[in-house]
């Protein structure tokens, strides 16, 4: 399916490493210009390397999300050298084991801003360019949010926080044609999955057990299968699709488990 892609332009937070470096490589294979933001220029560099030796076209934006004034310095950026905003993919974010027994104010409110508060700016600051091209928000966003986890208060706030703007941007952007939508992640293998597993006791035990209650093949999604919903979001194939949150989970959020046993 040719998803209209071509030389439209495309931010992704968090796009070199992980999820992100998915959706970044397949919506550079939809021939679209991918503006990679991330705080890490050598993984930015890296994954921009890597598409354009591939044919695809991507740029690097070196930008720490947690502070406001690079939000806006990364879409000004943008616009600088495109004169246009096609889509968002707000991506980046961390879960960072802020709970509430052992959790503080401190690291509560610092976790919000890795993982939420960046999701709103990016989204305000871009907000007039996508008005002008009729755009697509994909807010990508985690089951922890509906599940719960153990551990991880702000982290499970912060992904409530994005289900809930994203159908609050839905209705507000209505009469600008701007649809907005989520993609909603359970397990995936990723860096920053693997870094979490290896804290648990146990951990390779404790990945099989997570792996054998996956309903569908009893294995992760890959980022590219999540890649895969976010460039279709992002296209006009989805012209009547707004307000959804997508689970491309292999049925881990909502399928009885007990049927793996």
């Amino acid at each position: 399916m040719n998803l209209n892609l071509t030389d439209k332009v495309i931010i992704v937070t968090g796009g070199a490493k992980g999820i992100g470096e998915g959706i970044s490589r397949v919506l550079a294979g939809e021939g679209a210009h991918v503006a990679i933001v991330g705080r890490n220029e050598a993984d930015n560099g890296k994954t921009v390397d890597a598409i354009r030796q591939a044919g695809g076209k991507a740029i690097s934006i070196v930008a720490e999300l947690t502070r406001p004034e690079e939000c806006q310095r990364a879409v000004e950026q943008v616009l600088a050298q495109f004169g246009r905003i096609d889509g968002l993919v707000n991506n980046a974010g961390v879960n960072d084991s802020v709970g509430l027994e052992k959790g503080s104010y401190e690291a509560f409110m610092a976790s919000l801003h890795k993982n939420v508060v960046h999701y709103y700016l990016m989204a305000q600051h871009a907000l007039p360019a996508l008005k002008a091209s009729k755009g697509s928000i994909v807010n990508i966003g985690s089951k922890v949010a509906e599940t719960g986890q153990g551990n991880t208060s702000a982290y499970a706030a912060a992904n409530g926080g994005r289900n809930a703007l994203t159908r609050e941007w839905a209705v507000e952007l209505l009469p600008y044609s701007i649809r907005v939508n989520a993609v909603i992640v359970a397990e995936s293998w990723t860096p920053l999955y693997e870094n979490w597993i290896k804290t648990l006791p146990n951990p390779e035990e404790t990945l099989q057990k997570i792996v054998s209650k996956i309903p569908l093949e009893q294995r992760m999604t890959t980022p590219e299968e999540i890649a895969n919903m976010v460039a279709f979001l992002l296209s006009d194939k989805s012209s009547h699709t707004t307000g959804q949150l997508i689970h491309i989970d292999g049925g881990y959020t909502h399928l009885d488990r007990a049927i793996t046993d």
